[in-house]
């Protein structure tokens, strides 16, 4: 399984980075004709340590081949919502990775 990763830095405002986060979400749920009923993708928020962690927020959705990972990605549609999340990103442009579930 393929794991669509975005790690969102530090904001510069945490409060005004968790409204936009939603607004955010719905779009992704509006581009993608995800039913606002369901999440198919897990988002973590990361725990205050003694050292602030560099990452704030991860996004996380998986796909289940890697043609389905990069037509979800090249659409006009993603092409959007991942405008918007570099828009939100206020501590600095979001991290984008592709992972591959082991074991």
């Amino acid at each position: 399984m393929l794991q669509l990763i975005v790690l969102y830095p530090q904001p510069s405002d945490a409060g005004q980075f968790e409204k936009d986060y939603q607004v955010h979400l719905e779009l992704l749920h509006e581009k993608m004709g995800i039913p606002a009923d369901q999440r198919p993708y897990k988002v973590t928020k990361m725990m205050a340590t003694p050292a602030v962690p560099k990452y704030y927020q991860m996004f996380t959705m998986e796909f289940p081949t890697n043609e389905a990972l990069q037509a979800t990605m090249s659409s006009a549609e993603m092409q959007e919502v991942g405008a918007d999340a570099a828009r939100i990103s206020s501590g600095g442009a979001p991290v984008i990775l592709i992972g591959d579930e082991v074991g």
